[in-house]
């Protein structure tokens, strides 16, 4: 594996990196189409999201969004996943698909592992290993991983931010009625 540290990295080198990491993401999609992993079905009660990202979205919520009183509200984390659900639902089908391939990259532990650092379910890190995922993704010097970053939390702060009951929680009435 060529040192990506290295400031001398060569333009052959690149390319068998480059080439490396397409095959490793290539397998690892067709393992997990193969392996059923990832079910392109959305989930029973949402029209984008499928079961397998539930989980992840859980423990992402969080990590992302920081401490927040609505926390403690039962159905907090569910009434947003169901608010990203309707906004992926307006979104055209090249970003529904591309949210759902991140997603499922996620879930997958050939390369969640990898990418993330954290090796075990996603869903059961702990704060300390998402929070570090978090921060790896949005200083890599790779272009793909702080895409992937910016997608994560902006996704979820706006589904966050747009269910009424993050506002009442911190004293925001709610737009001004018109």
């Amino acid at each position: 594996m060529p040192d990506t540290n290295s400031p001398s990295l060569d333009r052959r080198s690149l390319l068998k990196l480059g080439l490396g990491a397409t095959m490793v993401l290539g397998t690892a999609g067709l393992t997990a189409s193969l392996s059923g992993c990832s079910s392109s079905a959305p989930a029973s009660h949402l029209a984008v999201l499928r079961d397998s990202d539930l989980p992840l979205l859980r423990a992402l919520y969080p990590a992302v969004i920081g401490p927040h009183p609505a926390f403690a509200e039962a159905d907090a984390i569910t009434l947003a996943t169901a608010q990203l659900d309707r906004s992926l639902q307006a979104a055209s089908p090249f970003v529904q698909d591309e949210v759902l391939n991140l997603l499922g990259m996620l879930s997958l532990p050939l390369t969640r592992g990898p990418l993330t650092g954290i090796w075990g379910n996603l869903a059961e890190a702990s704060p300390k290993q998402l929070e570090t995922f978090l921060l790896r993704w949005r200083d890599s010097r790779f272009e793909l991983l702080r895409k992937g970053h910016k997608a994560i939390t902006q996704l979820l702060q706006l589904s966050w931010y747009a269910t009424p009951q993050s506002w009442a929680a911190v004293g925001y009435p709610g737009p001004p009625q018109v």
